[in-house]
């Protein structure tokens, strides 16, 4: 009598069944969780090619590429190509973030926080898929692209945070600094944001549509939007030099000042691009290094961020501390 039970339960939850047999190297559930990061940034910067190229309208419709084909066609050339070729790579980002899932889910012991932000790269992927699809419907409504792109982002975001806490334990938070610099770390990530933001206002209103018909484009003056976006990216530089003196002045571990270091790096290089790429006219080329560079610089202030607190692991066979608060409820 007890035998049906656990065959629905193998039916109904296949990734309890896969996790039955199958264990994971703590390394291989680290290589997944990197694979979505990666393919979270090549999705990024292929977007960025369809629109750089013109090829935001190559295919006219959403799902199917035109009204009759779920491909694109040969009529549409190498835009239909371009377009139709980013929304493949959707589906290998989705591979990449099932492989997380599924890692995760089946590593011993299931770390659920880890299966839990595996699904939620899952929900971002699936969101930013419609939101791309309202955005083709629209005609590339500048403000459809701009949540777009942020979209992309948050998956970064989540995709980071996964990748780093692969390397961790489901032990509460311990500070590896004082109170002060973390709130320098919150007031990095806040302008940071706020510097992304201000650059899909730029690109909102720059001259790169996305297509080469008419498209409207936000109605603000682009210089000056560009100009506000550089002093956003001055006070980031600034927060970020502040971060790497006061690191060094509070003895922080060697691992956290690698990171502000390593920002540091990043923002410099993006700083080049962004001002090369506004005196001389917005090359294709220069822009699409300078969305890659976007993502780099997200995420270096990711890691400074997660750099300054640890998890320790778990005593063997401990529960995680939201299993032990479920048992004691």
């Amino acid at each position: 009598m007890h035998k049906a039970p656990r065959t629905i339960s193998a039916v109904l939850t296949p990734l309890a069944y896969l996790a039955r047999r199958w264990t994971p190297s703590p390394r291989t559930v680290r290589r997944a969780a990197f694979a979505a990061l990666l393919m979270s940034v090549a999705i990024v910067v292929t977007g960025g090619a369809v629109r750089l190229t013109g090829s935001g309208l190559g295919c006219d419709t959403w799902p199917k590429c035109t009204d009759d084909s779920l491909v694109a066609t040969p009529e549409q050339g190498l835009h239909g190509a371009i377009e139709f070729g980013n929304r493949m790579l959707t589906y290998v980002l989705s591979a990449a973030v099932g492989w997380c899932i599924l890692a995760a889910r089946s590593a011993k012991p299931w770390r659920r926080s880890l299966t839990r932000l595996g699904w939620l790269q899952f929900a971002i992927v699936l969101a930013n898929a419609v939101l791309g699809g309202i955005t083709v419907m629209t005609g590339l409504n500048p403000y459809s692209v701009a949540g777009h792109f942020l979209l992309a982002t948050a998956l970064i975001s989540v995709t980071v945070v996964t990748w780093h806490r692969t390397g961790e334990g489901d032990a509460p938070t311990r500070p590896r600094v004082p109170a002060p610099v973390r709130k320098l770390s919150w007031a990095l990530l806040a302008t940071t944001a706020v510097l992304i933001a201000a650059g899909t206002v730029v690109t909102g209103s720059g001259p790169h549509a996305g297509d080469s018909s008419e498209i409207k484009r936000m109605p603000l003056d682009w210089e000056a939007t560009a100009h506000v976006h550089a002093i956003a990216a001055w006070l980031v530089c600034a927060l970020a030099v502040a971060m790497w003196l006061v690191l060094r002045v509070v003895d922080a571990p060697e691992d956290t000042r690698a990171r502000a270091r390593d920002l540091l790096v990043v923002l410099l290089a993006q700083g080049a691009v962004g001002y090369v790429q506004f005196f001389t006219d917005l090359p294709e080329v220069l822009v699409a290094a300078h969305m890659l560079g976007s993502c780099l610089v997200w995420i270096a202030v990711l890691r400074v961020a997660l750099s300054l607190r640890e998890r320790p692991h778990l005593p063997a066979g401990a529960p995680a501390p939201a299993e032990a608060s479920l048992s004691a409820a």
